[in-house]
């Protein structure tokens, strides 16, 4: 069974390197290394450089998902079982949601500084909103047939969260903590190419300018290794977590 998941993943993989070698040889372009050399600079580069901006992107990521569950998650668990709650806030989450946090990158920087507040806190700001819709919407799709047997046999209201509510929206926090972690690389990423010296966005697109595509590609593996290890990290703990649940 492990094995057969291992060559189906493994295939999978050969599969784009396949399709990536085609295009470079059929482009034959400087802008597009083939998989083979993009290997060989990253495996160069790792030692050196690469690895300590794939560690300074790994932390921001790490944090703004962490801070984002701690606040998201159980502001939706509240509105989501309080329907008079939700009712109030509900125009506002509908009018902040949709509005690309992205844009108040400048004005971020600016009251934050260039560091790692800044990024953590872009981040967080999209991140959070995620978690806390997906969260709010379980919350309200929770069966009232199943909170009315645990009433009926005397739960109070802590019981009805703790029993109910909680275990039935797990599964829908990890659902929206894996489109998160995707939406937390794509906008660190952006806050990283921006009046940046640090990270893989710093580094993507300083190889870019100097026209260093094999280094480029190089960043780009190591920004796509670092969603991968926090997807796979994130697919454990579901299962960790939820074993009822079939990934």
């Amino acid at each position: 069974m492990i094995l057969s998941a291992f060559l189906i993943r493994l295939a999978s993989i050969l599969g784009v390197l396949l399709v990536w070698h085609l295009l470079a040889v059929l482009l034959r372009s400087a802008a597009l290394p083939t998989p083979g050399e993009a290997m060989l600079a990253f495996g160069q580069q790792v030692p050196a450089e690469l690895w300590k901006h794939f560690l300074i992107s790994a932390w921001r990521v790490l944090a703004s998902v962490f801070i984002s569950l701690l606040l998201g998650a159980p502001l939706g668990l509240w509105l989501g079982a309080e329907e008079k709650l939700d009712r109030f806030f509900a125009p506002l989450i509908y009018l902040l949601y949709p509005l690309p946090k992205i844009v108040f990158l400048p004005v971020v920087m600016i009251l934050l500084g260039l560091g790692d507040l800044s990024k953590i806190f872009l981040i967080t700001l999209v991140v959070f909103f995620q978690i806390l819709v997906t969260t709010r919407d379980a919350a309200r799709n929770v069966s009232h047939a199943k909170i009315l047997a645990v009433v009926s046999l005397g739960a109070g209201r802590l019981d009805i969260y703790r029993h109910v509510i909680w275990p039935a929206i797990i599964p829908e926090i990890f659902t929206a903590l894996r489109i998160g972690s995707g939406t937390a690389i794509a906008v660190l990423f952006f806050a990283e190419s921006f009046a940046s010296s640090e990270g893989l966005g710093y580094y993507i697109m300083d190889a870019w300018t100097r026209s260093a595509y094999q280094e480029m590609f190089a960043g780009i593996i190591a920004m796509g290794l670092l969603g991968y290890l926090l997807y796979a990290g994130l697919d454990a703990l579901d299962k960790k977590i939820c074993p009822w649940k079939k990934l």
